[in-house]
């Protein structure tokens, strides 16, 4: 045996490992937050099909829940995730006009939100990841002179349900922020 050749062997062998493992672990911690995140009407998405750029598209998820797509027709993505219309589509395409298709989805803009009530501009607005209540009263331009500073409820897009809320709570896209009056 040549001088050290076994332990640089070794060493090779464990960078190998550990360069690997840390790479298999990186898809883990760089999901987004939004994993679990539901599609619906008024969510666009872009659809990637690996070496198939006809296939590739951006699109709208339309008022029934669903969005045309080439060679499928009419694809009902309405409470799917974003993973799960991935499987769709691919099992949609596989065999029948791809052996071995890839497809990756993509959120492009998520469905707006809403604010109503006693704030400055109420309306629709672009919604974006990370977004509460507090944040949502300060895109709507704040608070009017007669706002309740504790009154404040979230209709929820996913199950219709009104609750109440406070400042730090989460904001889903669809959902609707409503600021009452004060009554002082």
């Amino acid at each position: 045996m040549q001088g050290g050749t076994p332990m640089r062997c070794a060493r090779g062998v464990m960078w190998a490992i550990v360069v690997t493992v840390t790479f298999a672990a990186l898809p883990v911690f760089a999901q987004p937050a939004t994993t679990n995140y539901t599609l619906n009407t008024g969510d666009r998405i872009a659809i990637e099909v690996f070496d198939e750029p006809e296939l590739s598209v951006s699109a709208l998820v339309d008022d029934s829940g669903a969005l045309s797509y080439p060679l499928l027709g009419a694809v009902q993505v309405a409470g799917l995730t974003v993973r799960q219309l991935e499987s769709s589509i691919t099992e949609g395409l596989r065999g029948r006009f791809l052996i071995n298709p890839r497809v990756s989805v993509a959120m492009v803009e998520y469905r707006p939100f809403f604010v109503r009530g006693e704030v400055e501009k109420p309306g629709n607005y672009a919604f974006t990841p990370g977004l509460t209540v507090e944040k949502s009263v300060s895109i709507a331009g704040g608070f009017t002179d007669r706002a309740s500073p504790t009154k404040f409820f979230i209709t929820s897009d996913i199950d219709g349900k009104r609750r109440s809320a406070a400042m730090g709570d989460r904001v889903a896209p669809g959902d609707i922020i409503e600021i009452e009056e004060s009554f002082f």
